[in-house]
């Protein structure tokens, strides 16, 4: 199975590659720069440089091509001001979404954030940010060409992962480590069974499969 990975410099999408390589999947992780390259290749992934702020459908089309997947776990990241929120986390994941269509890739998972809404009222930056997600997942969920899943997680820690975890449409907030957040992501790439789902995500005592199989009705 090839995947390609939208921010793959990410802390999850690090995490992401290492569990895909391992069980035998081609991983591509899309970067903006290429001093990150090498940290790809330690994790299993081929880097592919290409700055999503700037490019276009067709050139991130071109690298989607052949995939059997795609997952968009790039964000402008904590420090970052509000239009960079529009650049990055909406922007770049409406265009990684039409190029994926454009490239015939239908399985598409998302990684946005508790709480995202178009309508969230409020002027900080987190406001911003969580209106940008919310842009983003509705954009996504209009795409009848993919089979998606909107992955919503709690409070991201670097804690290890236990494996165990709360997945469900409305969990209530709480605290998920990345590396869960990962394991669930490999799940949920071959699970197309919980495409059309927009799914919460924090720690809680079943296992990452078994909490898959649950929410895709197996």
């Amino acid at each position: 199975m090839r995947i390609v990975i939208a921010g793959g410099h990410g802390q999850i999408a690090l995490r992401l590659e290492r569990l895909l390589a391992a069980r035998g999947d081609e991983v591509a992780g899309i970067i903006r720069t290429a001093g990150q390259a090498d940290d790809l290749r330690e994790a299993g992934a081929e880097p592919v440089v290409l700055d999503l702020e700037s490019a276009s459908v067709d050139e991130v089309a071109q690298r989607l091509r052949g995939a059997d997947a795609a997952v968009f776990a790039a964000g402008a990241g904590p420090g970052s001001g509000a239009a960079r929120k529009d650049t990055v986390d909406k922007a770049a994941a409406v265009l990684f979404a039409d190029a994926a269509v454009r490239a015939g890739v239908r399985r598409f998972v998302i990684v946005s954030s508790m709480g995202a809404d178009p309508a969230h009222p409020g002027d900080e930056i987190f406001d911003v940010y969580l209106r940008a997600k919310g842009e983003a997942d509705a954009h996504v969920r209009a795409q009848d060409a993919l089979e998606w899943t909107i992955l919503r997680p709690g409070q991201l820690t670097n804690d290890a992962g236990k494996g165990l975890v709360r997945l469900e449409a409305h969990t209530g907030r709480g605290p998920i480590p990345r590396d869960d957040v990962a394991a669930v992501l490999a799940e949920l790439i071959d699970t197309p069974a919980t495409t059309g789902l927009t799914l919460e995500l924090i720690s809680g005592s079943t296992p990452v499969s078994v909490a898959v199989k649950a929410v895709a009705g197996n």
